[in-house]
């Protein structure tokens, strides 16, 4: 199976949509998606990331489903100073990578900026629930391998957003989610590959085959906006 994580294209927040130009970018994705003749679509409630899909499914004459838990996550956001009011995903990286040793995947929000958030609890209910769908894929996580129910070659693409990209992707690619926050960003439209990479009947392990592709973007003679960049964008 082929899972294409997908960001949506250029919001306009505070409409709850997307802007002229992320039109233009959704359009350019959904040609290129289009192509790869995908088998499920799946997109967060959220308007940015419905109108972006849409494209797509027009497309392929496809009808998507929806998908609360793949919503940004919103609430994830310091409440103390000097951080106050930030996503926990726009923490400077000078704080994550002061630390030696540094973060593992099992004790990262032990760091004392995100021990305030208690995202402990958050971030196992996100894994619940990417559990439960890659389940009804074929896939069943047993510890940081998932057993194949059933062979699949589906594409399945799930448009969603960076803060919650970059989390599910530190997830299934067991990266400390500090470093995936601080280390990564995912330009608006960008699609991220994950294989599930199947070397014997029983066993597969999600295996990042692409990250952030912007390609049809340069196609369509269109410019990466930098949204979510909070500083050195040029």
């Amino acid at each position: 199976m082929r899972l294409y994580i997908i960001r949506h294209a250029d919001p306009d927040y505070p409409n709850g949509t997307i802007t002229a130009d992320g039109h233009l970018e959704a359009k350019a994705l959904g040609k290129r998606l289009a192509s790869y003749k995908l088998d499920k679509l799946y997109s967060s409630p959220m308007g940015r990331a419905l109108h972006t899909m849409q494209y797509t499914a027009d497309l392929l004459k496809k009808e998507a489903t929806v998908l609360p838990w793949t919503q940004e996550l919103e609430k994830w956001r310091c409440t103390e100073a000097p951080w106050e009011g930030m996503v926990a995903w726009d923490v400077p990286g000078e704080v994550i990578f002061d630390k030696e040793p540094g973060p593992t995947y099992s004790n990262w929000h032990t760091l004392p900026d995100y021990q305030k958030l208690k995202l402990e609890e958050p971030f196992a209910q996100l894994v619940n629930e990417s559990d439960a769908f890659l389940k009804e894929q074929g896939y069943e996580r047993q510890g940081f391998k998932y057993r194949c129910l059933k062979s699949s070659e589906e594409k399945v693409a799930v448009f969603c957003h960076n803060g919650f990209a970059l989390t599910w992707l530190a997830h299934l690619l067991r990266i400390p989610l500090s470093v995936m926050w601080a280390g990564f960003w995912l330009p608006p439209s960008s699609v991220t590959t994950i294989l599930f990479d199947q070397r014997s009947d029983q066993w597969a392990l999600p295996r990042c085959i692409g990250l952030a592709d912007t390609s049809h973007l340069y196609e369509a003679g269109l410019e990466i906006k930098p949204r979510g960049i909070k500083a050195n964008y040029y």
